[in-house]
């Protein structure tokens, strides 16, 4: 065997694996004699098959994954010889790579291109300075907080006349065959056909392409109570019947609903309410203030740190792990947020590495236990008992891709802690108002940047969380 590499661009380079002809017999032959001691063929006892059987039933494939396995094996030690610390994986090179004929080629030359990983070298004095943004409540922002609670806390009501977001109960009705009173969201629905429902009242009967008003299968299926694979989409017109027109209406201020909100007689009048709720609202802008000093550290690190990286190679790498779940088109838009994260992750690796840090159990426990308490603190659960936060967190860290996730996180807490002590940090107070017109016109600047509220914490992408583990693997 014969591997040999060449630099083809900046750490980028065409790797070519040949295999003799001979090499790869010698293990075709050691996969048949296994074949053969497991072989259970009609007229012969278990492992007694002769070996000219055996090659002529098992020979080719048998000679495939010889192959395979020297290719493999090759590539894996060439790279532990050679300390290459390389992005991702090899990619078979479709352009360069020559059809092979097992039966007949003497020689198996297969050819990937790799690309090899930047050194990262960034540094941090207080001369670096990131703004933290103290954000602050104001009159407008405890109005609206106050408005959302009473909706979170609302029930349906019936209504004359829908708006926009309001639910139909409807009946569904073709050839006979009806589907009687399923909800309709009057937000789901495409621009024509709501204008279409909102023109209704209760009682009335009309015609709906179903196909055209709900172009979700998924929805369109729910609606009308049948499989996807059932709907025939040669008959998509139904007759709808409006039966119930429902607002959601917000909830009134009461003690049963102060008695709901914060347990019995916390709470006994409007001033307490709004005291209540101004302290939650600025314990809320307390947990926004500090991920957006995160995020703005994180940015600030990367774009200091300038680390090059192979994109088109890591696009193809993205597109051939993923086993086409996604197209070049969708990997391309969400691009720019997984470069942000890759190069990220190099960069927190590196500090943690170098920094020698490490994550405790202890640690692990109660980075769960802040997990729990935040999504019970999202349904306005903010009095966990200790006991029953620690049950839960034990119970998150039981399963291995939660843990994963929790130590991540607390590798990132330790690296960003260490930047935070290092750089200089510029307090600033900001109403959420001018917060959100800052964020538009940074949005307007860097189109890659998000005009979301601060509150809207950053999801992951789908391409991002289904390349993570291979991007770790690749360090």
């Amino acid at each position: 065997m014969k591997i040999t590499a060449k630099e083809t661009k900046k750490l980028q380079s065409l790797l070519t694996v040949k295999i003799d002809r001979a090499d790869a017999n010698e293990k075709k032959e050691k996969h048949l004699k296994d074949v053969r001691r497991k072989a259970e063929i009609k007229g012969f006892r278990k492992g007694m098959a002769p070996m000219g059987l055996i090659e002529k039933l098992y020979g080719m494939s048998a000679l495939q994954d010889a192959v395979n396995e020297l290719v493999t094996d090759g590539i894996n030690n060439y790279i532990k010889d050679n300390n290459l610390n390389l992005i991702g994986e090899p990619i078979p090179n479709e352009e360069l790579q020559k059809p092979l004929d097992l039966e007949k080629d003497e020689e198996f030359e297969f050819v990937f291109d790799i690309a090899t990983r930047p050194d990262v070298d960034v540094k941090f004095d207080k001369k670096d300075k990131v703004i933290r943004y103290n954000i602050k409540a104001t009159a407008e922002s405890l109005k609206k907080y106050k408005e959302d609670t009473l909706r979170q806390f609302g029930s349906l009501a019936d209504a004359e006349k829908a708006t926009e977001e309001d639910f139909m109960v409807v009946d569904f009705e073709q050839d006979g065959n009806k589907v009687e009173k399923t909800y309709v969201s009057l937000r789901t629905l495409d621009a024509t056909s709501k204008k279409k429902f909102m023109s209704k009242k209760v009682g009335d009967t009309f015609e709906v392409d179903v196909v055209k008003s709900f172009p979700n299968e998924t929805d369109r299926a729910s609606l009308l109570r049948i499989k996807k694979e059932e709907f025939d989409s040669t008959k998509p017109l139904y007759n709808v019947t409006i039966k119930e027109i429902k607002t959601f209406k917000p909830a009134e201020e009461s003690q049963d609903l102060y008695d709901r909100m914060f347990g019995k007689d916390k709470v006994k009048d409007s001033k307490g309410f709004e005291n209540e709720l101004k302290e939650r609202l600025e314990a809320d802008y307390k947990r926004d203030t500090e991920f957006r000093l995160r995020k703005d550290i994180v940015d600030f690190i990367v774009k200091k740190a300038d680390i090059e990286l192979p994109e088109e190679f890591l696009k193809r790498w993205l597109y051939n792990i993923n086993e086409g779940k996604f197209t070049m088109e969708q990997i391309e838009k969400e691009f720019p947020l997984f470069l942000q994260d890759y190069r990220w992750q190099m960069i927190a690796n590196k500090i943690f590495t170098e920094q020698k840090m490490k994550v405790e159990k202890d640690e692990l426990l109660e980075q769960a236990k802040a997990m729990t308490a935040s999504q019970f603190a999202m349904y306005g659960m903010t009095n966990i008992p200790e006991e029953q936060l620690n049950q839960y967190a034990q119970e998150i860290l039981k399963n291995g891709k939660e843990i994963n996730r929790i130590y991540e996180k607390c590798e990132e807490d330790k690296v960003l802690e260490y930047v935070k002590g290092i750089i200089s940090i510029e307090d600033q107070e900001i109403t959420p108002e001018e917060l959100s017109k800052q964020m538009e016109k940074e949005a307007t600047k860097d189109p890659k940047k998000t005009s979301k509220k601060v509150e809207k914490k950053e999801e992951e992408s789908d391409v991002k969380k289904s390349t993570k583990k291979g991007t770790k693997k690749s360090e």
